[in-house]
């Protein structure tokens, strides 16, 4: 075989083939309770492996409903009927983190949590899927998994003083776009990444989600050996003279302090084009940077301080043993007196399931990883993504405050153009000729399609309980208006975001008949595929589309017609297609069984 990338090697097929493997972790959260009722609609009585499994109650930790504590109840139950080893409770911290104390080299990783990818930093295959697959997964033991093409980084030099890896993320994100990544496998590379320590690299790894990557890696070094405690362990890497779809080359000494300025993570301008913006809130931790060094950085900074007046900054730990750390080293001391709110280890605070939900108005700085209109809770809010430090800084001040002491005219030089984030207007009706018309709509993303409060609030494993939520916020009219063999025609990055499988269930069960977009987030794309809905990649189509156009698709053919004028669109492997037609992985499972 030719010279292999990582995934190539991970998998030993080539780039674009089909897979089955065996996950050495698939890791569950708070859906654990509705991936149950799944496995059992698939007929799953018994664990295929339960050493695979790694289930951590966190998006909701503690509990903010009955429902929720009910849900929480069921988990354990769940637990300790199938001895499942691998299992923490509310409070032991946020999956992706707990996930560094099994992950290790050459492993194969899922998660039905987009930012699984975050084990990537430990040399893992590490790729987010949904809740139906994970339940396939516990019944079968294996997935598929389609071999990405590969983008190679490398990293020269050094990052200067008040430079972190989050501004190196959203360096590559500004650089390429949120989408740009899409489906892809991305490789670090060079002598700048021994400068990295893992939880940089785990910084890193973990925004791979928002280029819209399938995974991120790097390399085995005496890095990760040290934080490992285990120089004896075999790594896996990409052959020197593989082949990538892309190669890039990042000095590290060139970036500066960047944030992501609101609707979208690509949104990225310098800290110094946005200084001086009032903020309100700051949120320091989430799964991308609530680690020690990230703690004890914002701390530094705070120490003998006091944030400003009417400032609410909010810090959540990572994991218990971080906030144990951070109360041994003085961490929490220097916060609280500085006028800090210690929350709990728990992702509620990011998705806006649980504290620190902004008020209207408010504008919040956080370390999060994304910004989406509403994403924490609020709609009527926005929010700046940033590193640890320039939140810190930011809270002092009351404004977006560069980290550094010197001013700067430093301008982001990679400048994407912005999509927007566009709301459909009381009035607008977008169905015409039984289709669903947001062909000017690019990074539609699950908040938007189903807000992420309601995750855990409604019965999320009903369908009917699912329709009257799809795009409220968005489209109000959707749910009410939505009927069968309907089509949807959108534009770029479709389904970015959450791993979140709720807007693909709501649409498959309202009988939708294809969703053709230019462009598509990986996950959206698995998920729909797991409910039986067709999605349908063809730029050329939605660009040809014009409003009120009559379309027809012939799937048997391959064919879509826009009035007269005729497309071919590619078929999906075999299997895949059975999928599809048998309505969905839960009826294909039980007819495989």
């Amino acid at each position: 075989m030719s010279k292999q990338t990582f995934v190539e090697k991970i998998f030993d097929a080539k780039t674009g083939s089909i897979v089955f493997r065996k996950p050495d972790i698939v890791l569950t959260h708070d859906n654990t309770a509705s991936i149950r009722k799944t496995f059992e609609k698939m007929g799953g009585h018994k664990l295929a492996y339960p050493d695979q499994m790694l289930i951590v109650l966190d998006h909701n930790a503690p509990p903010t409903s009955a429902k929720l504590a009910t849900d929480y109840q069921e988990v354990r139950e769940f637990v300790f009927e199938h001895e499942i080893e691998k299992f923490y409770d509310a409070g032991k911290g946020i999956c992706h983190q707990i996930m560094s104390y099994h992950a290790r080299p050459g492993m194969i990783v899922v998660g039905s949590d987009s930012h699984t990818c975050t084990a990537g930093a430990f040399n893992a295959m590490a790729a987010g899927i949904d809740r139906t697959e994970s339940a396939g997964i516990w019944k079968r033991g294996e997935t598929w998994f389609r071999v990405p093409e590969s983008i190679k980084i490398n990293l020269h030099g050094k990052l200067r003083e008040g430079v972190y890896a989050k501004d190196v993320s959203l360096w590559i994100i500004g650089m390429i776009g949120s989408d740009g990544a899409n489906y892809m496998s991305i490789e670090y590379h060079g002598e700048g990444v021994k400068t990295l320590s893992i939880s940089d690299r785990m910084t890193l790894a973990n925004l791979a989600s928002e280029m819209g990557a399938k995974n991120a890696v790097f390399p085995a070094d005496e890095v990760l050996a040290e934080f490992l405690g285990d120089e004896q362990f075999t790594g896996v890497w990409a052959d020197v003279d593989a082949e990538y779809f892309k190669v890039m080359d990042i000095d590290l000494n060139e970036i500066f302090p960047l944030v992501a300025a609101p609707h979208h993570v690509d949104n990225v301008k310098a800290v110094a084009e946005v200084a001086g913006t009032k903020v309100h809130q700051g949120l320091i931790g989430t799964c991308t940077n609530g680690r020690l060094e990230d703690l004890r950085i914002a701390a530094e900074i705070l120490d003998r301080k006091t944030v400003a007046r009417g400032f609410q900054l909010l810090v959540a730990p990572a994991s218990q043993q971080i906030y144990l750390d951070a109360i041994e080293e003085g961490i929490i001391s220097k916060f609280i007196k500085a006028g800090a709110v210690i929350l709990g280890s728990s992702c509620g605070p990011c998705l806006g399931t649980g504290q620190g939900i902004p008020a209207d108005g408010f504008t919040v700085i956080s370390t999060a990883n994304r910004n989406f209109l509403g994403r924490m809770g609020n709609k009527n809010s926005q929010i700046y993504l940033a590193s640890p430090a320039c939140v810190a800084h930011s809270a002092l001040t009351g404004v977006i405050t560069d980290p550094r002491s010197e001013k700067t005219n430093d301008v982001f030089p990679f400048g994407i153009e912005q999509s927007g984030t566009l709301e459909i207007k009381e009035g607008d009706n977008r169905r015409v000729n039984d289709v669903w018309d947001y062909a000017d709509v690019d990074n539609l993303n699950t908040d938007q399609m189903f807000a992420g409060n309601l995750t855990y609030n409604v019965l999320s494993s009903d369908a009917a309980a699912i329709m009257p939520h799809l795009f409220k916020g968005f489209d109000d009219s959707f749910s009410d208006n939505v009927q069968e063999d309907d089509i949807i025609i959108a534009g770029d990055n479709f389904g970015c975001g959450s791993s979140r499988e709720h807007p693909a269930v709501g649409l498959a069960y309202a009988g939708i008949k294809a969703v053709i977009v230019k462009s598509i987030n990986r996950i959206f794309y698995r998920s729909a595929i797991n409910q039986g809905l067709l999605l349908i990649v063809n730029r050329d189509i939605v660009d040809s589309y014009r409003h009120g156009d009559k379309v027809e698709v012939e799937f048997d053919n391959g064919k879509i017609f826009l009035n007269d004028k005729e497309f071919n669109f590619a078929p999906l492997p075999g299997k895949l297609m059975q999928i599809i037609e048998k309505k969905g992985l839960v009826n294909w499972i039980k007819a495989e069984a």
